[in-house]
């Protein structure tokens, strides 16, 4: 198992900022229609709270959304996995001239002393530092910065090439050593991880002209660039399976690219994130338990005509195998009972019975086809609840009961607790 690389990961490639994407409603004319838009909404909303807070324009949403269309069309350049890291590599440097040096906005990047580090740890130097003096230095340096209250942003970023050759520097000062530090770690793992079968050294050297070429690309924003590029290229791969892994769904890639720009631009009219996401699931859990909702249903509809069912306003069913002669609870009062609880099939799913100890809870703190069927029963009574799925779990999967399942409990109410 490969160890995570120290600097963060962000492919991306040469993006064309010249498209202008507008949110707009689009017009749904069926359930795909729908949960592709939902799905690029709530995936665009949530881009928008983690990705945009320092920059939402035009111009990095065209970015993204060009990228995205990128990865789904199959254009994104195919590398080793060598290469590959070196464009990760080169792109998270181009965020840290920004950021400043891992993020931090105290330390000032300089990309000179950073990659003659990490060349020196892909190459085994230890001449001006070692690998894991770099990483306790790094480490203690790091938690120290963000305990520190009297930050100063880091100044200008320093850039350069990644050079090709090993070479002793001069750490003049923390910027010197904290970058070398840090790209030397990188490099030890690199080494270690990635280039340890490079017995020619081909794969260093692609993965140095990968970095450097990178670093030429005019990209606003490096990671959520690459996200464009990799949730693209997953939708495609994906397609052929069905839309997030569901047979039933196909791919409509213009509407989840819409939805996208409409979440990233905050366009709510017709969905929001928690409509959007609501909706997706919904519909995921009809198309894999509508039938189990059906077959709930039909069950009730014959069940309510047997001698001895009563139903409810709210559609729960219940019969009295033993009446007692005690209290009824409210819906504020703690119970102790005994029950045993099984699908329709007869799957049993829970049971106190069989686990031979009865349990103690609040009316108001179950499902609600118990919270009302138990306030009808005096203490001693033994009464069999069918429960309609709304009753029940809903669209939820809970342990062994699947979204959608009409429920069947044989309780017990043996005393209500003080």
């Amino acid at each position: 198992m490969k160890k995570t690389i120290y600097l963060f990961i962000a492919a991306v490639a040469m993006v064309s900022c010249g498209s202008s994407y507008k949110a707009q409603d689009v017009v749904l004319n069926d359930m795909q229609d729908s949960v592709n838009f939902a799905l690029g909404y709530v995936n665009g909303a949530m881009l928008k709270m983690q990705q945009l807070q320092e920059d939402s324009s035009d111009a990095v949403i065209a970015e993204f959304i060009d990228a995205l269309q990128r990865g789904y069309d199959g254009k994104v350049e195919e590398l080793s996995e060598a290469a590959s890291l070196g464009k990760n590599l080169g792109m998270a440097v181009k965020s840290f001239e920004k950021g400043g040096l891992a993020e931090n906005k105290t330390w000032q990047l300089n990309e000179k002393m950073l990659f003659q580090g990490m060349v020196n740890g892909m190459s085994g130097d230890t001449t001006v530092m070692k690998s894991e003096d770099a990483k306790q230095y790094f480490q203690s340096q790091y938690q120290a910065s963000m305990m520190a209250s009297d930050s100063v942003p880091a100044g200008k970023a320093i850039r350069a090439k990644c050079p090709t050759k090993v070479k002793t520097v001069e750490l003049k000062n923390f910027t010197d050593s904290i970058n070398y530090a840090f790209g030397l770690m990188n490099g030890s793992d690199i080494k270690m991880y990635v280039l340890a079968s490079d017995s020619t050294g081909e794969e260093q050297t692609a993965f140095i002209n990968q970095v450097n070429k990178t670093l030429k690309m005019n990209v606003i924003n490096p990671q959520l660039m690459n996200m464009g590029e990799q949730i693209g290229k997953t939708i495609k791969e994906q397609e052929a399976s069905g839309l997030i892994g569901e047979p039933k769904l196909e791919t409509r890639f213009a509407l989840i690219k819409q939805g996208f720009i409409n979440g990233m631009k905050g366009h709510d009219t017709q969905f929001d994130q928690q409509t959007a996401g609501e909706y997706i699931q919904n519909t995921i859990n009809n198309l894999k338990y509508g039938d189990t909702k059906g077959e709930g249903e039909s069950f009730l509809e014959a069940n309510k005509l047997k001698e001895g069912v009563i139903v409810t306003e709210s559609g729960l069913q219940y019969e009295v195998l033993t009446m007692g002669k005690g209290p009824k609870p409210q819906a504020t009062d703690k119970v102790k009972v005994h029950y045993h609880g099984t699908l329709i099939d007869g799957t049993v799913f829970d049971s106190s019975v069989e686990r031979g100890e009865p349990t103690s809870f609040g009316l108001n703190q179950v499902i609600s086809g118990w919270t009302e069927g138990l306030q009808l029963m005096p203490v001693g009574s033994k009464f069999r609840f069918y429960i309609p799925q709304e009753l029940g779990y809903g669209s939820r999967a809970t342990g062994k009961i699947p979204p959608y399942s009409t429920l069947i409990f044989d309780v017990e109410l043996l005393e209500i607790e003080k």
